[in-house]
């Protein structure tokens, strides 16, 4: 056994004569273990939420849209080209406008969409599980459940749509209102969808809105790998059209989402921070102990290398230890909050009932990378300062 290995393990032993420095360094090993082992929780319970919300927004928002730049330039010509150059994708045209959802003295405002609901099935996974074996035929609506019972609908039930569009009658000018049976509800998880957007076939809205069959407000797309997609569409698009990406709507919110996350890292990385003094304190203390037995050994033939090593390795034994237990209990945790259901969150407010929890190995290396980090610096001091004993005088005075 070396005799640096040899004096770490005598440090690590308690010692009745200074409990305190062993009392230190066992708050440095608590402080860097729950400091690990937060920052491995609250990473995976932002990146599970931020990936919950991506998962709805891109349902709702849809993968990619195309619009129209002018009247008509989004017409069936167009979708047939796409359908032939991207088999791979799938294509949603739609017909939309503002409207008011009216049953009996309660109004509403949102958005009725006219799709192809056999196509719409294949963009759009909450309007497929609605509807599974349902037929909506013209001039019916699948309304969200928000408004559903808001309104306190059921299926049958006749509501009324007030579009934005004026039309001539009388001496003025009226908005054009149309009654829809309710056939069906869908549920997004997000009540703000829920309560504004409501479908329906896409002849009905091209006859309420005097429209020709082959003209569209816009085309929905899904793609697995949107971003990539984006730019292999825009290549082949007249310069009547543009595409956007449902993250080009929502950049301010994802990221304040970030920022959030990077502010939250920081914070519970200041824990190991602080933890970290801990182990100064205890090294620090050894060192102040053990002068007369360092300059013993320094007298007998150690270098100051093999000095500052002890204090040093000394130093990241108890870091590393505190982060191994840190990092077990972060994932115990996990499998606990994951497995049992001991937080229930209101599904009006937030995108899941339970919480959603995804650890990235990004930041399961970052967290693991940076504890070390601090643990090696907080021991490089003591290390130092005990290389650096005055043989002599320790030896002269004790």
């Amino acid at each position: 056994m070396s005799i640096v290995s040899f004096l770490v393990k005598r440090f690590l032993r308690f010692d009745k004569e200074q409990p305190f420095i062993f009392l230190s360094a066992l708050l440095a090993f608590l402080g860097i273990m729950l400091g690990v082992m937060v920052l491995i929780i609250a990473m995976a319970l932002m990146n599970g939420f931020d990936n919950e919300f991506k998962k709805k927004l891109t349902v709702m928002n849809y993968p990619l849209t195309i619009l129209p730049k002018f009247y008509g330039s989004a017409n069936e010509s167009l979708l047939l080209e796409l359908k032939a150059a991207f088999p791979k994708l799938h294509f949603s045209p739609y017909v939309s406008s503002p409207v008011m959802a009216r049953s009996g003295t309660r109004l509403e405002g949102g958005y009725l969409f006219g799709v192809d609901f056999e196509s719409e099935r294949k963009v759009n996974a909450v309007i497929d599980h609605a509807l599974a074996d349902r037929h909506i035929d013209d001039f019916e609506v699948l309304v969200g459940k928000t408004l559903q019972q808001e309104f306190n609908l059921v299926s049958g039930e006749k509501m009324t749509y007030v579009f934005t569009q004026m039309e001539p009658g009388g001496l003025g000018v009226t908005p054009r209102i149309k009654r829809f049976g309710v056939a069906g509800v869908f549920d997004s998880g997000l009540s703000a969808y829920d309560k504004a957007y409501s479908y329906t076939t896409l002849d009905s809205m091209q006859k309420i809105l005097r429209l020709p069959s082959n003209i569209y407000d816009g085309i929905h797309i899904f793609s697995h790998d949107p971003q990539q997609d984006i730019h292999r569409i825009k290549a082949m698009l007249p310069p009547s059209v543009g595409i956007k990406g449902w993250w080009e709507d929502n950049v301010n919110f994802f990221a304040a989402l970030e920022l959030e996350k990077t502010a939250l890292f920081i914070v519970l990385m200041l824990i190991i921070l602080i933890a970290s003094i801990n182990i100064i304190s205890s090294l620090l203390m050894t060192v102040m102990n053990r002068r007369s037995e360092i300059a013993l050994l320094i007298s007998l033939g150690a270098s100051a290398a093999q000095i500052k090593k002890v204090f040093l390795y000394l130093g990241i034994v108890i870091g590393i230890a505190g982060i191994v237990a840190g990092a077990l209990l972060g994932f115990l945790g996990l499998w606990v909050l994951g497995t049992f259901e001991i937080v229930s969150l209101p599904k009006d407010v937030y995108p899941t009932s339970t919480l959603p929890l995804d650890l990235s190995l990004i930041d399961l290396a970052l967290i693991l990378f940076g504890a070390f980090v601090i643990v090696l610096l907080s021991s490089f001091y003591p290390a130092k300062k005990a290389s650096e004993v005055d043989v002599l005088t320790v030896l002269r005075n004790e």
